[in-house]
Formats: C-alpha cells, sequence, structure tokens
C-alpha cells in the first residue's frame, strides 16, 4: 500500500525549521495543505480548505496534523468522511478550549470535538508543551480512540524544539503505517 501525506500545519504555519516543513522536503509522497490566512484562522474556512485537498486525494493517505490542526482534523471527521483517509498522526493538540493555554484567536475552533475518529490514529504528546497539559492530551487520545505516544520534554513539538527530520516521529508515523497495513 502506497500511502501518501497530507501536511496540515497550525496557526502561523510551520517555518523553516518545524519538523513538518523538513518531512514535506523528505517525503515525495507528501502534500502540504496551504491555509489563507495562518494568522486569524477561522474554521469553516479551514474546514473548506481541507475538504477541497481531501476531495483530490486519490491514494490513500494520512493526516499529518499539528497543534491547531489537529482540532481541524477532528472537527472534519465529525461530519465528513473520505475512504482515502486512511489514519491520522495527531501532534500536539492545541486545547482550543482552554484560554490558560491557547490564544484568543482560535477560541472559533472550540469546542474540541470529542468523538471516535473513523480510522486509526495516535496522539503525540510532550510533558511541557504548554499550548494544552498532559493530562488533556491523554483524554483526547482516549476520546479519539487513538494510541498515544508520550516523547517527554519536547516542548510545543515545533520549531523551537529543533528537531529537524524528526527521526522519533518518522518511526511512530510508522507504526501507524503498520498498524493501518494490519487492518486493510
Amino acid at each position: 500500500m502506497e500511502t501518501n501525506l497530507l501536511i496540515l500545519p497550525g496557526l502561523g504555519n510551520s517555518g523553516e525549521k518545524h519538523w513538518q516543513t523538513f518531512w514535506h522536503e523528505k517525503f515525495k509522497n507528501s502534500k502540504r495543505i496551504v491555509q489563507d490566512n495562518w494568522n486569524e484562522p477561522v474554521r469553516e474556512d479551514w474546514i473548506t480548505r481541507l475538504k477541497e485537498e481531501i476531495s483530490k486525494l486519490e491514494q490513500p493517505t494520512i493526516l499529518v496534523a499539528h497543534s491547531l490542526a489537529v482540532s481541524l482534523v477532528l472537527h472534519w471527521a465529525v461530519s465528513n468522511n473520505n475512504k482515502n483517509i486512511v489514519g491520522a498522526l495527531l501532534v500536539a493538540p492545541a486545547d482550543v478550549d482552554s484560554p490558560e493555554h491557547t490564544p484568543e484567536i482560535i477560541r472559533n475552533f472550540s469546542p474540541m470535538p470529542i468523538a471516535k475518529l473513523p480510522f486509526p490514529s495516535i496522539v503525540v504528546a510532550s510533558e511541557n508543551d504548554p499550548y494544552a497539559s498532559f493530562e488533556r492530551k491523554k483524554y483526547f487520545a482516549e476520546q479519539w480512540g487513538s494510541d498515544f505516544v508520550n516523547v517527554g520534554q519536547q516542548g510545543h513539538i515545533n520549531s523551537d524544539s529543533d528537531l529537524k527530520y524528526w527521526e522519533e516521529g518518522q518511526l511512530i508515523l510508522q507504526q501507524l503505517i503498520e498498524k493501518i497495513k494490519s487492518k486493510s
């Protein structure tokens, strides 16, 4: 099974030092979604763009979402489906419900959907992520039916974490691909 990746950056896009950017350069089977407004995201606009990109898919695809884009995946999955979406790697979900952890500008992505995803998924969490409590990320994983991977003290698993090609993340992605293959 040839699996493609659809890379979904969060608020502000993922800059040149972000692992998502390194992955997009490395993996020829990846496509990166481009939102019209990275800094003042509107949930419905982001969902519309995601629907457009997913409707063009012709091969099995894994959504690779970071931060705010994790809630985008959940909002999309609540009322949409597509046979080509076979899994999701959900990295460092931002708690869109928590004014303590996330900026007001993303509150329109609240409430965070709490529903089981229709495809295999893994939530990757850091113990010292300022955008969501560790307990909350574990709760999300349980509710979404996702496997949960603790990567220790990696901050928000973003550019500041200086992960470059994030080899550990690639191994986690491989685990997800193996799980998908075993279900098909």
